[in-house]
Parts: C-alpha cells; structure tokens; sequence
C-alpha cells in the first residue's frame, strides 16, 4: 500500500479558533476534506491571545517546544501547543511566544492602536512555522499557506529552507483572500525578513509596499499554485495572478467552496508533479 501523501496548513485564521474572515471556516473543511480523502493533515497557527486554551483545549508539547526562533537579530523562544480538531481526528499545532501572542488582539490593542511589532509578529510566525515542521521531521508533500501572514512562507521554501531535507519534494498552495487591514508593516519589513544569507534583498520586492496586498503579492510570486479564497480581493491581484504562466490557478467560485473537490483534485495533482 502506497504511504499517504502529506498535507499541511499553515493559516492565520481557523474556525473554531479564530474566524476573522469567511476563508476561516474552509481552511477547516479543507483539512477535513484532505483528510478523509486520503490525506495525512497537520495544520498550524498563531496561539493569539484571544484564542481559548480551556475551551479548546489547547496543551503545550514539551517535546517540540524549546526551539529558539532568530528574528532581527534576536532570539526568541517558540512555544508550541495541540489541540485536536472538533469532529475530527486531526492536529493543530499553535505557535506562541510571550513577546508576541499572549496579547488579547490580533493586529490592534483594545483602542483600535495597531502594534507597531506586526512585522516580527509575522516573520516569528512564518520562520517559527518551517522551524516547526522541521521538529516534526514530517515532510509535506504539500503546504497550503491561507492568509496575508503566511505570505512569506513560499519565499523562504525556495531560498532559506531550500536545501532543507524535510523540504526536498514539498509544492506550495497560496490563497489570497480578502484584505483585512490599511495600515503597514513598515518600513524595515523587507530589511527584517532577510532571515538567511540564501535571500537576497531583491527577492523581496513585490513585499516591498509592505501592505496586506504586498503580503499576498509575495505569497503568490513564490508558491507553485495559487488559489482566491474570497469574491472580493484587490483588484491589481486579480489582474497579476488571475492567470499564470505555468501555475495552476483555481479562481473564486461560491460553488468550488461548498464542494472543495477542486482543491482535492490540485492536491492531487501537485502531490503527483
């Protein structure tokens, strides 16, 4: 019997843990779907601060836990917790650190104040998740990367993890959604999420406005297919990223997210390339 292709979701958002858009709700009937498709799922997230560990039971992994994650110039400690997905039999691991999850907002404090560290907050997330799979020592057939935060993960499978064992056969799925936020990351983005001598500077130009659109421009430069997630994007990605020479693009259709199948179907495919 063939071993089962594995399949992993990295997202910034996952029903019932978080559902800030509606993508929320189909990264979780995504993994379901995979799973009972044949498909060995493990999904990861922020543990953001508003995220409910007793509800959801949420406990920490101590053999996984430990590793420090470089960001900046700085060290930071990775925590990571399991919960297991309601209704079904599947794992989603949470990244947190006390400098940049335990607060109770998202992007902004209880005044609506953005905070000014959303730039490490997403290189931590997207350096820390890679960090973990390594951990793991899992290799993914695939990624499905769902979410403006998740946008560098494409970026730093080709370059930074590049040569990574765990990495050597993984396929890239992006999904860009909705924008959900105005406000920058700033201007030292590009500058910060230089993690290894592997990335040049000029691998980062399309995060260069450093926005939610930049985020979803990098994700999908880099990734090997390229998915929408929501009706209503910005209109300079449908036009970019609509069609691409040599990706397989599957467009927003209401029907495709009820039925998923197609999402199956480029799995398949992609697993199979």
């Amino acid at each position: 019997m063939p071993a089962k292709k594995r399949i992993l979701f990295i997202a910034n958002e996952m029903s019932p843990y978080l559902e800030e858009t509606e993508f929320s709700a189909i990264i979780n009937q995504l993994a379901i779907k995979a799973n009972d498709n044949g498909f060995e799922v493990r999904c990861i997230m922020p543990r953001f601060g508003m995220i409910n560990e007793r509800r959801h039971r949420l406990h920490e992994v101590v053999r996984l836990s430990g590793i420090n994650v470089s960001v900046d110039n700085d060290d930071y400690p990775l925590q990571i917790k399991v919960a297991s997905l309601p209704n079904a039999r599947l794992q989603v691991y949470f990244l947190d650190n006390e400098d940049f999850f335990k607060r109770k907002g998202v992007l902004c404090d209880e005044s609506d104040k953005w905070y000014e560290d959303n730039d490490l907050r997403t290189i931590f997330f997207c350096k820390g998740a890679l960090e973990t799979v390594k951990k793991f020592g899992w290799p993914p057939d695939i990624i499905h990367c769902a979410g403006w935060m998740t946008g560098l993960i494409p970026l730093y499978l080709k370059t930074a993890y590049k040569k990574e064992p765990v990495f050597n056969h993984t396929k890239v799925v992006f999904t860009i959604g909705q924008n959900t936020f105005t406000q920058s990351l700033g201007p030292d983005l590009v500058k910060k999420a230089i993690i290894h001598t592997n990335i040049k500077e000029k691998d980062l130009d399309p995060f260069k406005d450093a926005n939610n659109t930049a985020m979803f421009r990098g994700g999908a430069c880099y990734a090997d297919a390229i998915t929408f997630g929501a009706e209503k994007v910005d209109k300079k990605l449908l036009e970019e990223f609509g069609k691409v020479k040599g990706k397989k693009v599957l467009p927003f259709d209401a029907a495709h997210q009820e039925d998923l199948t197609e999402y199956i179907q480029l799995y398949n495919e992609l697993s199979n390339s």
